[in-house]
């Protein structure tokens, strides 16, 4: 029977137009599933069913999501991911989450400098709603490629690229068109920024392991399909244990001029 599937030109063009009219054609693809953004179920025979092919070094998973949740694309991701994810397709365990987790990743810089970035994942109360974030910190400080003054720019550098200082944590930072922050397989992947010269996203933050959210974390950003994005330089905000306290340190960055943020689409891209 035919499904309602989205199959955009990236995705037809790593599989094939061949496997891509089996999968139109309901051939290959499965009635039910299990959306791979909020992890509900979902029924291509019933509803609008994006495919999403996630793509490693050596390994490609095509997973099913609500069209509602994310468009039908290519995501690549590292292979440790990939394989970690295939995993958990397969029922591994999966550690349990605690309230906000920090973990460090290699992330290439906005300039394009290597740096290791930890990001904690978070909800904060804006308005009387919680809203998920997302909290970045290099362990160091971060210069612009060639220079030698020693002047830590990771906030100059996000500026650039559209996010605004933060003089008010109760206030909803401003959208930002091109990045996304990725949550596949119920967990936090990447977040991701335009590609150059008109190509597909590249990762911005990649993390070594699939990130673990708590469920009231990833049910706030199913709801607003949106993450806020906080980020500070190093020493501003630390690995704080709960969320009070990462509220605490979010607002006295804020107070000191230390924090940009935007508002990022959840999705796949």
């Amino acid at each position: 029977m035919p499904r309602m599937l989205d199959v955009s030109e990236d995705v037809r063009a790593e599989i094939g137009d061949e496997e891509a009219d089996r999968l139109l054609a309901g051939e290959n693809a499965p009635g039910s599933y299990d959306c791979t953004s909020c992890r509900t179920s979902g029924d291509s025979e019933q509803e609008r069913t994006s495919t999403v092919l996630f793509v490693g070094e050596e390994t490609a998973v095509l997973a099913f999501a609500h069209a509602t949740c994310i468009p039908s694309q290519v995501v690549k991701v590292a292979e440790e991911q990939l394989q970690g994810a295939v995993r958990s397709i397969t029922g591994a365990p999966a550690p349990a989450a605690a309230p906000a987790v920090s973990v460090p990743a290699q992330s290439p810089a906005p300039a394009g400098e290597q740096a290791v970035l930890g990001v904690t994942s978070g909800l904060v109360l804006i308005d009387g709603e919680l809203h998920p974030a997302l909290v970045v910190e290099p362990t160091a400080p971060i210069a612009r490629p060639g220079s030698t003054a020693g002047v830590d720019e990771f906030l100059p550098l996000l500026m650039e690229h559209g996010f605004l200082p933060v003089t008010d944590v109760n206030q909803k930072p401003s959208p930002l068109h091109g990045w996304s922050v990725l949550l596949a397989m119920g967990q936090l992947h990447a977040i991701l920024q335009p590609g150059t010269a008109g190509g597909g996203p590249v990762a911005w933050w990649q993390a070594h392991q699939p990130l673990q959210v708590t469920e009231g974390w990833r049910a706030a950003a199913n709801k607003s399909h949106t993450v806020l994005v906080f980020a500070a330089p190093v020493g501003s905000i630390g690995q704080q244990p709960r969320e009070d306290l990462l509220r605490d340190a979010l607002e006295k960055a804020s107070a000191d001029g230390r924090l940009v943020a935007a508002a990022l689409p959840l999705a796949g891209t």
